[in-house]
């Protein structure tokens, strides 16, 4: 439980008394996942419990932290969020910017486990009165397709791979990439349907057969797409596309939505 000077003076900042941002930042910094959900149940007048089971931020707090906290306003009240609540909110952002914050929906539905992605979308239900899935159906470009199908499975956790289907599947992932050509990898069905039905661990198993086949990883493949890319690497290996985000975002030359992505 978080001691009770920290929640005395987290509560204090929060209502409006001033900011010590040095003492924010150690507090925050320190809380786990179960000191904030306890501080989110207990501050009521900050926090609402939301008929699908979860404690969201109140729209009129929200807005006055954000004349409150000009600086800190996004990493404060993101960190602070119910995590399904902060996924719909960038979720709704990465739809509104459009094609260029696609890559957002592709980090959000690939590195989140399934029961994450599905609170996702119920908070997104809650704050938005639609659902994710009916929002992503028009979105433009040729990753509509990809997107939509990302968004609205509920991918299987277990431990069981077929690594004959694998191989299959990373002979055709491969034969589909090397015609992109002829036709974009993720307008394929098939290739949609490997990505957005298989396991995690079987994904990993297709990626590992692909590299023994045809001597590289398919991150490697220049003619691979770069949605294509991001996906495998979120659902295979996010610490190393979470790596890149940061470093990406650290460049003096990047633009705004590529900074964004450090908060």
């Amino acid at each position: 439980m978080d001691p009770p000077n920290d929640f005395e003076a987290l509560t204090k900042a929060f209502s409006g008394f001033g900011v010590d941002e040095d003492s924010m930042v150690s507090i925050l910094g320190k809380w786990h996942l179960e000191h904030l959900e306890s501080f989110r149940k207990r501050t009521p007048k900050f926090f609402l419990e939301d008929e699908r089971l979860f404690e969201r931020w109140d729209d009129h707090h929200i807005a006055c932290l954000t004349k409150e906290f000009l600086r800190f306003k996004d990493i404060v009240v993101q960190w602070i969020m119910h995590p399904w609540e902060r996924d719909a909110h960038l979720v709704h952002e990465a739809i509104t910017k459009g094609p260029q914050a696609y890559g957002l929906l592709i980090e959000i539905a690939c590195t989140r486990s399934s029961e994450e992605l599905l609170g996702a979308r119920k908070a997104y239900q809650s704050l938005f009165d639609q659902s994710i899935e009916d929002v992503a159906s028009p979105l433009e470009g040729i990753e509509c397709k990809l997107l939509v199908a990302l968004v609205s499975l509920y991918r299987y956790e277990g431990s069981r791979v077929n690594e004959g289907t694998a191989r299959s599947e990373a002979t055709t992932l491969a034969i589909v990439v090397k015609n992109v050509d002829q036709k974009n990898p993720i307008e394929d069905d098939g290739i949609v349907r490997i990505l957005t039905t298989r396991s995690k661990l079987h994904l990993k198993a297709v990626v590992k057969y692909y590299k023994e086949i045809y001597g590289k990883n398919i991150d490697e493949d220049h003619d691979t797409l770069m949605s294509l890319k991001e996906t495998l690497q979120c659902l295979c290996n996010p610490q190393a596309y979470f790596n890149k985000v940061l470093n990406d975002a650290f460049k003096d030359d990047v633009d705004e939505n590529t900074k964004e992505a450090l908060t």
